[in-house]
């Protein structure tokens, strides 16, 4: 089943209809859907599909050019190009007469093994581009190779392209979409324990509890989503024992440079080249106050919710799940989920307000969200907001998240109007959002105050 990425194939589409020479690269980390994302765009179309293999040239030679010629006489022989470039070059000349859409997807490994491809592609390119109807597109899963090979300034193919698509896990809305058998609350803990990448929810079935799916993968040695980060690592990097401790110490609590350093017993030189490859494969974000630039108060947490998870709760239970004390590891996990989940709350209530901002129906226009912290004058003490967005210098919303069992009373709201006066902004809107509801006290008060949004987790879908 195919769903979600309107916005991708939207743009796929309008390069296609151009009828003249396109040039796209996408690319984004491992299962977030590339490879199904271009099968369905080509469906119908005059299309050369290849994907390239983790092997030597010849081989990727062999195998691009039985495509090529299948494609080009519908027989499937053993007739192989001498070269890339001879290869490409008929592919171009293909493209002259007719639409044709060429795909080399897991262009990384493509390119490894002959080191004269890009160079070969650029020359193409400039050669043809005029007169050819070619759409071409590069797909990739290396995101670095991607970035630092083909759309950076001193890659050779920079400045060919027309467009770029960094193609990105689901966003809530579109997860429950695929989750459509689930109520409510059980949409929102799938999408805290595996996130929206297509692959992770794909393990996961919306016919079953939140309880049985945990225990169906990620406390099932067979299961697909067991051993899945490691493997991805080993993937992605050179020393994945490395990356493991790092994301480990941040999973186990963690936030700060110095912190992660020590847990993990290395420079913090040394940490931060880490961080940085985990930061551009998404599986980790650094964040600053909202509005501050310190890099001192920064704080690193996970940000793909499959590896929070997984980092938080298998690996100190590994001994059991081997053994196959399923039951009493999920009697561990479960009184913890709630905790997990108010991370995950936060950003689900971080999208509901940027929906709200495109739909037109955002009191505050503000230009990004964020969590703030800092230190507060008057009690002296650390303090934070779940949520701060700001619209210039007078306007701004705040809002609080909670995904407890109890309904948010009136401290909650006081104390965010508290938290809002260290800040200089007059024109000021104030969200709640809750998991259970909110007391009569606390909607009074809000009734009477005019400027808070009281809104309730279901109300949000």
């Amino acid at each position: 089943m195919f769903i979600g990425r309107e916005r991708e194939l939207k743009t796929l589409e309008q390069l296609y209809k151009s009828n003249k020479f396109e040039f796209v690269v996408l690319y984004g980390r491992r299962r977030v859907g590339k490879t199904a994302l271009l099968t369905k765009f080509i469906e119908n179309k005059e299309a050369i599909y290849f994907m390239g293999v983790e092997s030597n040239a010849q081989q990727n030679l062999d195998n691009f050019s039985r495509i090529i010629l299948e494609y080009a006489s519908g027989i499937t022989g053993e007739t192989s190009f001498a070269s890339f470039q001879a290869a490409l070059e008929y592919v171009f000349k293909l493209a002259e007469k007719e639409r044709v859409v060429l795909v080399i997807d897991e262009y990384p490994y493509v390119a490894r093994s002959s080191k004269s491809l890009a160079s070969t592609l650029q020359l193409l390119i400039d050669q043809h581009k005029d007169r050819s109807k070619l759409m071409l597109i590069l797909c990739g899963s290396s995101m670095s190779y991607m970035e630092d090979h083909v759309l950076a300034y001193k890659a050779p193919l920079y400045g060919r392209r027309t467009a770029q698509i960094k193609l990105l896990p689901f966003d809530f809305e579109e997860t429950c979409r695929y989750l459509k058998h689930f109520a409510p609350e059980d949409e929102a803990l799938a999408y805290g324990i595996v996130g929206g990448t297509p692959q992770y929810l794909l393990q996961i079935n919306d016919c079953l509890s939140i309880e049985e799916n945990i225990k169906n993968t990620f406390l099932n040695p067979m299961s697909f989503l067991y051993e899945e980060p490691i493997n991805l690592l080993k993937q992605e990097v050179r020393e994945p024992a490395i990356y493991t401790a790092i994301i480990t110490a941040i999973a186990t609590g963690a936030s700060r440079m110095s912190e992660i350093s020590s847990k993990v017993g290395e420079d913090t030189n040394v940490c931060a080249t880490y961080l940085k490859n985990l930061i551009a494969l998404g599986i980790v974000q650094k964040e600053t106050p909202y509005g501050e630039k310190s890099s001192r108060k920064s704080l690193y947490s996970i940000e793909d919710n499959m590896f929070r998870f997984w980092y938080r709760f298998v690996p100190e239970n590994n001994s059991l799940i081997s053994r196959g004390a399923t039951d009493l590891v999920y009697r561990r996990i479960e009184p913890q989920l709630s905790d997990h989940m108010g991370k995950v709350f936060e950003e689900i209530c971080k999208q509901y307000l940027w929906k709200l901002l495109l739909e037109g129906k955002s009191p505050v226009a503000f230009t990004s969200l964020g969590r703030w912290w800092g230190t507060d004058p008057i009690q002296k003490s650390q303090t934070e907001i779940d949520v701060l967005g700001v619209q210039d210098k007078n306007t701004a919303l705040f809002a609080e998240c909670k995904w407890t069992n109890e309904k948010i009373d009136l401290g909650v709201l006081e104390t965010l109007i508290y938290r809002s006066k260290l800040f200089p902004y007059t024109h000021v809107q104030y969200y709640l959002f809750s998991r259970a509801g909110f007391t009569k006290g606390c909607m009074e008060k809000a009734g009477k105050l005019g400027n808070v949004a009281l809104v309730r987790y279901e109300d949000m879908l």
